[in-house]
């Protein structure tokens, strides 16, 4: 697969942006929920009540009665004189929670999309770069392999030489150290090659039994912005489009909106409203007699101070704390906004050089290795001045596959820093 194939199984199957998504889905039913917090509750069953031995009478006096009584209908719980004690139709709640809470969970709510366009573009960028990890581990591959293929051949040319005495034993097993000495580096690229592949599964949260092979050719280097683009310019890019600073400053306001409710708490009542009715009836020993409908309304306006005072005190002073730490959570965001552009864009502006220069380091080790592998031929030259060519050749190789993989990555990074997610992109 490539990349662009790769990004396209990026989605809500994965565990990350799955549990980001349905975050999103739990703090709407949270709103829901608020917004319906003026609307009653619906009870109705039916109750049944037994007292046999002594009862304190209204005048006080001690009686032994055995009584029962029943009630159905809307609302339950009824005993004696009494009103219903759980209404059919309830209605109770602090009428600070119905007007505030609405707006919080609403601001809640903005918070976890921002929250979940970000894991999205997050897990994007994870993809994006275990892909390109894995690609430069199968490049290191075909690279060693190379590189095994050459020194066989320079090391049987050199055993060649020493068998017919123009060559030294000491030079051939000089190379047969060297051609092992390559054999486990090759190893060693194949097994960083199935760490990346494994790290590559893990990002995308793969469940095929098919092995992930890059289809890229090579390794080239691309750009996703504009390279003179003034970092100044990017930074505000990056702090207007950051979905994690939207989230920050969604808290914020919700922070901002909780801190409100607790400061005029003591100032707004809470509210109870019931009504009843069905069926109720009784009588002394078991018989349950003159039945008939019952009515109860019941209306009720509270106001509450808390531990004379000091709860609400304490409650005003957390919700107050709340929102300086949320606030400080927006600064150390748009910090960490900041030093991820500098960085990626001071990796970006650098590569082209390191590129450059690590380009000529392979075209020089190249004609080097060339030249003395020539004079090996024509009889001037040693073998191991065309070892260390080979050695320099690897070593350029694997320089430049560094800094082209680093400076794909950096591009990566710098679009996630701006606030853009992962897209396609046409690397051939």
């Amino acid at each position: 697969m490539d990349l662009p194939t790769l990004l396209q199984y990026v989605g809500g199957d994965h565990p990350a942006i799955g549990i980001a998504r349905w975050r999103v889905q739990e703090a709407y039913a949270q709103f829901d929920a608020a917004q319906a917090m003026w609307l009653p509750h619906l009870r109705a069953g039916l109750s049944y009540h037994r007292h046999d031995g002594n009862y304190q009478a209204s005048n006080g006096a001690i009686v032994d009665v055995n009584r029962n009584s029943l009630q159905y209908g809307l609302g339950v719980g009824a005993v004696g004189a009494g009103t219903t004690p759980q209404p059919g139709i309830g209605l109770q709640f602090h009428l600070g929670d119905a007007l505030y809470s609405p707006e919080l969970q609403r601001r809640l709510v903005r918070a976890r999309c921002h929250a979940a366009d970000g894991t999205l573009n997050s897990q994007l960028l994870a993809v994006a770069v275990a892909y390109l990890r894995l690609l430069e581990a199968e490049q290191a591959v075909q690279i060693m392999d190379a590189m095994k293929q050459l020194t066989g051949d320079l090391a049987k040319l050199t055993r060649d030489f020493a068998e017919t005495g123009q060559g030294l034993q000491a030079d051939a097993d000089r190379l047969s150290t060297e051609l092992q000495l390559v054999e486990s580096r090759r190893l060693a690229a194949v097994q960083q090659a199935e760490v990346a592949r494994a790290n590559l599964v893990r990002a995308l949260s793969w469940d095929g039994a098919e092995r992930i092979v890059p289809t890229d050719p090579s390794v080239v280097p691309f750009e996703l912005l504009e390279p003179d683009t003034p970092v100044e310019d990017l930074l505000a890019t990056g702090l207007a489009n950051r979905p994690e600073l939207k989230e920050a400053q969604s808290l914020v306001s919700a922070a901002v909106v909780a801190y409100r409710r607790e400061k005029t708490a003591p100032f707004i009542p809470s509210v109870l409203l019931g009504f009843s009715t069905g069926g109720f009836g009784g009588g002394l020993g078991s018989s349950v007699d003159n039945t008939d409908y019952r009515y109860d309304l019941d209306a009720a306006v509270a106001w509450q101070v808390r531990n004379l005072g000091l709860g609400e005190q304490a409650a005003v002073r957390q919700a107050h704390a709340r929102l300086q730490q949320a606030r400080f959570e927006v600064v150390d965001r748009m910090d960490e906004i900041t030093r991820q552009i500098s960085a990626a864009h001071a990796r970006v502006m650098l590569a082209g050089p390191r590129i450059a220069a690590t380009e000529q380091a392979v075209a020089a080790a190249h004609s080097s290795y060339e030249l003395n592998l020539q004079r090996i031929r024509d009889g001037h030259g040693l073998p191991l001045e065309v070892l260390q060519s080979l050695q320099a050749l690897e070593a350029a190789q694997r320089a430049y596959l560094q800094a082209v993989i680093e400076q794909n990555i950096a591009q990566f990074e710098l679009q996630h820093a701006l606030g853009w997610p992962i897209r396609y992109v046409d690397t051939h």
